[in-house]
Order: structure tokens, then sequence, then C-alpha cells
């Protein structure tokens, strides 16, 4: 049976040229983690320190480790499952190969072999400029050279990230001793037709001995079935009757069936793959209509309205994110109502515990292809290692049934369009090739069991605009960059596959993060901690259309953008929901940070929840109410994803600022399951000024409309108590309080509240529940609360 022994002790990093001494190095790791860990460098995360440690990137490293191949077995390989990015590895001084892709794995043999185990790595810099220099300039969103080498985009910075680019070994490393034959790959195409399950398993072997008799044996839900290897490769097929269907959260259960294959030489086990799958259907309605052209998902028949968030990696140093932190980070987004998780291309293609979070929690996963913002060059050295990288993760993730899209790149065909680079390349390759050549065509050949599109955003064809909302994929950027969150209601895009709203970080990460600065919204650290060009002024321009007396005032500042990022996601998401069937979808941008920054997440570097978070959870419920101002007046719309019909009464009423009701009715709805209801509301209800509001109830659910900009709101002074319950707070209005907050992480870094954004009626009160939070104290959670007041 082959033998499989990681090589994770006794490393050690240096420079090449002895200007840094060996220091101990952790495997799988990275240079920075490395040398922070040995003191060398400070924590980039915190303050500015980032500028501090540039020189890392620029430098060669060297990582070493005696290591001893002496084996039993015939064949001895040696595994890297990741090389980042460009190295050339050796033992005892002999060459055993040279690298550039951190995408991907590699094998070498080393039967036989000891001594020292060197692998040195180019500075990523150099590797891209020397690219750039053979292949010639291509244009790209950022100045840095991400585009002429196979690593993860971002570690060169990006308008959220820091400019960190690692070296190191990245993912597990070990030896495989094996004699006769081993497995090489396994391609499982997973299929489910009138409730019996097919799988079928594409099996390719490595051989010693050429003449050797070989069998594999399969099993899957107790069914077992066996084959022979013609050669080095066969093919192994199982019917499971009553297959269970798997279903994305919310819809059904995630029912996983393990897959054990054993490849045999005559009675003796050689080697075993073992994997989780789970049977499902998935199309992509990309049909024309009245409307222009679809992109629905179509999961075990069922059409769905995606809930989804963008995902970029955790962390900068992928290495440090472990199966517990993709765990937690994964179970934030389904808490919060996601059922679709979109993995950008300026990331890497994750690890397989990501995925297997995905495939329990009931995620779908649309995995992009490692391409962003950038025209890529299709010439050799770049094209092998494309079209090598794909084959590879292909098939590495086919067997999940969570992922359900390929898609080609991130912005690049709407980039090629709209950001000037036509006339700029003249003719140069830059990834079309990929796009719509090689990457469809590998999916094609390999996992012909999944939908594949060529790029996001895109309208399916060049007949139209890459990013024409009435086709296909939309990214809604002009929104945040130049317009009022309003405007996000001026189109119905079939898809929106990304669009955001900035604000800065929780309070106690900003304190972890900034040291010993005095806070304020352009400080130092602040400007530094925000990486999108014109941020601060966009946030600035965002708050200045609704809010009056925000400017000097750091914790009022702070608040204000948090309120303002909730309410602009939410105008999106309660826009596009109403207009369901056409409009399919939502993915914002983004569910999480890498490190502590203003940005667009949800869920701060620190793993903190914004307010954006619980506002998720409202707008991304089966059930919501939201109140629309359409062209004939204020519109109620009932939308309803659950599979039950829904029916009521919504109470309706028309109110003043000082809480006196003007006018109230109750009208009925009718929802079907996974449909929208819209009801008109009565003219005499519909607020007149500013100094009216509408509130919209049935249930626990409600929908406020205020008609005016807050700042023309002339709010009462906000009234209520405070008292300590079991495991949190209650809050009990006097007046109208709107948009109260609180923010827990100001009690204790480590409290987290269960709950964000409350509008209040004059009477009602809300229990917030607090965890994390040593000593209660009402007095305390009165400071930690904030909430809309009159402008001064």
């Amino acid at each position: 049976m082959l033998q499989a022994t990681p090589l994770t002790d006794g490393w050690i990093v240096r420079h090449p040229e002895g200007a840094t001494a060996a220091l101990p190095a952790s495997v799988p790791g990275c240079v920075h983690t490395d040398l922070l860990a040995a003191g060398v460098i400070p924590d980039p995360f915190l303050g500015r320190n980032e500028t501090e440690v540039a020189w890392v990137g620029r430098r060669d490293w060297t990582y070493e480790t005696d290591l001893d191949a002496a084996s039993a077995h015939e064949q001895t390989d040696l595994v890297f499952e990741g090389l980042d990015t460009v190295a050339e590895i050796s033992l005892d001084g002999q060459l055993l190969g040279r690298v550039r892709n951190m995408h991907r794995s590699y094998r070498f043999d080393v039967t036989g072999l000891s001594g020292r185990l060197s692998v040195r790595f180019a500075s990523a810099y150099a590797e891209a400029e020397a690219v750039r220099g053979k292949l010639g300039e291509r244009p790209a969103a950022y100045a840095e050279p991400y585009q002429y080498i196979r690593k993860m985009a971002c570690s060169f910075g990006w308008d959220w990230g820091p400019t960190l680019v690692t070296a190191g070994i990245w993912r597990p490393v070990r030896l495989e001793h094996w004699s006769t034959a081993r497995i090489a790959r396994v391609r499982p195409l997973v299929t489910v037709e009138q409730g019996t399950g097919h799988v079928e398993l594409a099996v390719d072997v490595e051989r010693t001995r050429v003449e050797a008799p070989l069998t594999v044996e399969a099993v899957v839900g107790g069914v077992r079935a066996r084959a022979e290897i013609d050669g080095t490769d066969g093919v192994v097929r199982i019917e499971v009757p009553d297959a269970r269907l798997w279903w994305p959260r919310g819809y059904g259960e995630q029912p996983l069936y393990d897959v054990e294959l054993t490849l045999l030489h005559g009675g003796d086990a050689l080697d075993v793959w073992r994997r989780r799958i789970g049977f499902r259907t998935v199309e992509l309605d990309r049909r024309a209509d009245a409307d222009g052209t679809g992109f629905t998902f179509v999961v075990n028949g069922l059409r769905l309205f995606a809930r989804g968030v963008n995902w970029i990696p955790d962390d900068v140093f992928p290495s440090r994110v472990t199966r517990e932190r993709y765990r937690e980070r994964l179970r934030q987004a389904a808490d919060a109502g996601v059922d679709l998780v979109r993995i950008w291309g300026g990331g890497i293609y994750e690890s397989e515990d990501f995925y297997d979070a995905c495939d329990e929690l009931g995620l779908l996963v649309w995995q992009d292809f490692p391409f962003a913002c950038a025209a890529y060059p299709e010439e050799q050295p770049l094209r092998g290692e494309v079209e090598a990288e794909a084959r590879e993760n292909v098939v590495r993730l086919m067997p999940h049934p969570s992922l359900v899209l390929w898609n080609g790149n991130n912005e690049n065909l709407w980039g090629f369009r709209d950001w000037g680079w036509e006339p700029r390349l003249a003719g140069d390759s830059w990834g079309e090739g990929y796009y719509l050549g090689l990457l469809p065509r590998v999916v094609a050949e390999l996992d012909p069991t999944r939908p594949y599109t060529a790029g996001s955003p895109w309208s399916g064809s060049w007949e139209w605009h890459p990013n024409d909302p009435a086709h296909g994929t939309h990214h809604s950027w002009e929104v945040w960059n130049r317009d009022d969150y309003a405007e996000y209601r001026a189109n119905v895009p079939r898809f929106v596959a990304e669009f955001g709203w900035q604000a800065p970080p929780a309070y106690a990460t900003l304190r972890r993060a900034l040291p010993g600065e005095e806070l304020a919204a352009d400080s130092p650290g602040m400007l530094h901690h925000q990486k999108a060009e014109d941020g601060n002024g966009k946030l600035r321009r965002g708050l200045e259309r609704h809010f009056a007396d925000f400017e000097g005032d750091f914790d009022r500042w702070h608040y204000l953008t948090q309120v303002n990022q909730a309410r602009a996601v939410a105008a999106g998401i309660e826009h596009w929901r109403s207009q369901w069937p056409v409009c399919a979808g939502t993915v914002v941008w983004q569910l999480n940070d890498c490190w502590p920054v203003t940005s667009w997440a949800a869920i701060d570097g620190d793993g903190r929840e914004k307010p954006l978070y619980h506002e998720l959870r409202r707008l991304y419920a089966d059930r919501l109410l939201t109140l629309q101002v359409r062209e004939r007046g204020l519109e109620l719309a009932v939308v309803n994803q659950a599979a039950e019909a829904w029916a009521g009464a919504v109470r309706l009423r028309r109110m003043s600022v000082e809480g006196v009701v003007v006018g109230e009715v109750n009208v009925g709805f009718g929802a079907q399951g996974r449909a929208v209801a819209r009801v008109d509301v009565p003219k005499e209800l519909e607020p007149a000024g500013p100094k009216e509001f509408l509130v919209a109830d049935t249930g626990a659910l409600r929908a406020v409309h205020f008609p005016a900009p807050d700042r023309e709101v002339p709010y009462p002074r906000p009234e209520f108590d405070v008292a300590l319950a079991p495991g949190g707070i209650v809050v009990t209005a006097r007046t109208l309080v709107r948009d109260l907050l609180l923010q827990a992480d100001r009690l204790h870094p480590d409290a987290r509240a269960d709950r964000g954004l409350v509008t209040l009626l004059p009477g009602e009160e809300v229990t917030i529940g607090v965890r994390g939070w040593e000593t209660p104290d009402a007095e305390a959670a009165r400071s930690a609360l904030y909430c809309m007041e009159p402008s001064r």
C-alpha cells in the first residue's frame, strides 16, 4: 500500500546571499509568516508596517531541510501540493526541477536519494518583469505585474488588500512510497437520472511494472463495482438506486456519499482514493426572452434566485487559513442566508477544506479561474501553465456537489471593451483565447456535468456590451463610484454578480490595527488602510447625500458609514429580489476581508460582523417585505422564496416622526411559493414630506420607507431605556429610534451582538443578545448604542 510521510519538520529559510541568517520555517507557510515569527519583520497588518516589509517580495528565498527517501518500496516521490511561485528544487545539489505556478502541484522521483533538500524561490517580481520584458506590456487595473505570473494576483495589492508579495511552500509537502502502481488521477462524473445516481470514475495509474495486472474496485453508497486497468487507465461505473438528492441551503438536505476506490494487484491493495460526492443536477438557463438573455441557476430542476456573496482569500497569507477558519467564515455566510459563494478570480483555487464545508452547508460555489482585471498574455510560458493548472484543478474539484459553475475570468472581457485596452493592445493577445477557447474546451472535456461562462460580467456574446444588464451577468459599480445608492433601482439586471458599498471595519478591529493612533477618517493609519481610489472621497460624498453633522466626530462618522453601507446594499437587493424572475440573483461584493481595512466586506479582517452582515440576514431570508417607489406610486413587494405559499395581511401605518399614526390600513396579500406578490400602497397612506414615514408589518417582518434623506428629517432627540437581560440587553423606545445599533466590540473586543440596525417606534422594545461580554453593565451598554439624531 502506498505510504505517505508528511515533511513538516526541520525546515529553515534564508536569503541565498546571506543577508538574513537561517531561520526556523513552518511548512506549509510563507516567508512573511516565518520572518514575522522570528521577529525579523513587524506585523504588516498593523499601522503602516506594510510599507516597511515591501523588501521581502523583492528578495530570493531558500527553504531547506534534510531528506531521506530510503524505503523498501520500488519508488519514492517528493510531492508538493503548492509552491509559491517560481522555484528551483534540488536534492543534495542535484536539480530535480523548476516550477513557475502557484496554482499547481508537483511530483519528483527521488527513489533512493537522500541529502539536503533545497527549494529556492525567485522573487515573483523578477519573474513577472522578465516575462513582461519577453512578451511586452499588457494593460491592467493596477500597476503591479500580476498578469505575467501564475500567482494569486491580489498578493500584489488590490483596492482592499495590501501589497505583500509572498513566497514559500504554501501547501503540504510529503514523500510517497509505492510499489507496482499508484493512482495518478481519478476523474469522477456524477449524475442522477430518475432517482438513480450514476458514478463514472475514470482512473489513470502510474506503474513501475508494466506487466502487472491491475484492477480497481469502487464502493459508493454500499454498491460495489470492479474494472480492469488496460495499460495505464480504466473506468469503473456504479449505479446507486434511490439516490438522495443534494440541495442548496434552504431548499432541502445535503446528503453526501463516501466514495472509496482501491487499486489492486491480485489481492494486494496498492493505493486508495477517497472523496465525498453528492447527487444533483445543475443547469444555467441562458435563454433569450422578452427582457434580454437570462442567467438563472437551475438545481434539480428548480429555478433559484441566488443569494450570493463574493469571496476573496481570507488572509493575504493563505497558508494561515485553517480548516476551522474556513468553516467559521462559511458558517457565518450560511447563517446570513447566503446560498451561493463566488470565488473571485484574483485569488486562488481554495483548499479542499473550503469546498468540503460548502458541501456540508449547502453553499453553491461559483469558481472563477484565476484571472482578474488585466490583459493576460497567451504566449508561452504562460499558456502551457494555464492549461496545466486548469486541467488539474477541474479534476481536483469535480467531486464537490457544491461546485455549480466554472467562470473564465473577472472583468477582463469588460476591461477589453471599456477600459481602453483594445487600442493599447494593438492586436496583442490579452486572454480572449483562454476565456472563449482553451478553458471552455478543458471544462467540456473533463467536467461536462457543470456549466461554464466566459467571464463576469459577460453578456454571452460580443453582439452585446459585456456588461449589458439585460444580458447575462452584470457588475454594478457606477453607483458606488459616482451615484447615490438609490440608482440601483434604475434598472433590472438579469443577474448582479458584483455590487457593493464601503464601510470601515469594527471599532475594536481598528483599535488593534492602529495602536496608539487618534482615530479620524483621514488619520494616517486610516488612510493607509483605505486602498480604494478616492475611497474616502466616495464615502464622504455618499454620506453627504443623506446626512449632516458627520465631519470631525470619528464615532459619528464610523456609525454613519456603517449605516450607509447597510442601506446601500439593502436598496439593491430589495429592488432586485422584488424583480424575480427577471433578475435571478445578487452576489454582494464582498463577504470577507484578508486584513483590517476599509472595504466593501460584511465581515471585517478580524472576523467581526459589520451591520451589513446582520442586514444580509434580513435581505436574504426566505421571506422579505420591501416598499418600492414605482412610477405609479409606492408598492409593497412581498418576496417569498420558500416553497410554501404565503398569505396574510400587512399592517400599513403612515406616521409622523413624533410617533403619531396619521393613517392606517390592513391589506391582504398572497404570494405563491418561489414568487413575488405586489400590493399597491393606498395613496392616502403615502408619506407627505420629510416629517412622515411609512411602516409595513406582518408577523416579525417589517419594512420602513422614509421619503426624504435623513438630513431633511426633523428627528426628535432619541429617548430610550436600557436594561440588562439574560445574555444581553433590552432597549425600550420612548420616541422614534431609527437605526439603533449596539457596537458590542466597544464593550469588550470579544463581545458580539446578535443583531445589527433596528428601528423602533415609540413604546416598542428589542432584546439584543450579547456574547463575550465579561462584565455586563447597562450604562456601558448605553454608551455603545448609536442611532439617528436630529441635525444640529
